[in-house]
């Protein structure tokens, strides 16, 4: 099992699909890493000798902000647009949708769990 960026990624899948479950890492930068590092397509994770596994660690650490880093940036930016009580902001902070999208039906994920409304005619 290869442990890369503290992620152990699985040893049977090739190395592009691999490297996807490294939480930063998709399609398109999984291609461009195993370019940049010279590896096939086609390579399995297994058949990595442990110079390509420390060439892949490095050039993900060098290039790319990857998993622990992502997150903590990700979230100070909803934390700063919550501070700053922008429209952006205020509807992270109420758990509704913030890209727009209706909220009169659907919109689940972020509302959660319909609630009952008492009294309501049917």
């Amino acid at each position: 099992m290869a442990r890369i960026a503290g992620v152990n990624i699985p040893t049977q899948k090739r190395v592009i699909i691999a490297l996807r479950y490294i939480h930063g890492i998709g399609p398109v930068n999984a291609i461009e890493i195993c370019d940049k590092v010279g590896i096939p397509h086609d390579r399995r994770v297994n058949q990595l000798s442990d110079a390509e596994v420390l060439q892949i660690r490095e050039t993900i650490d060098r290039d790319y902000l990857v998993e622990g880093d992502l997150r903590r940036e990700t979230s100070t930016n909803i934390k700063r647009l919550m501070d700053l009580a922008c429209y952006r902001g205020l509807r992270h902070r109420r758990g509704l949708p913030v890209r727009g999208q209706r909220t009169h039906t659907n919109a689940r994920t972020r509302k959660g769990k319909p609630k009952a409304i008492a009294g309501k005619k049917k």
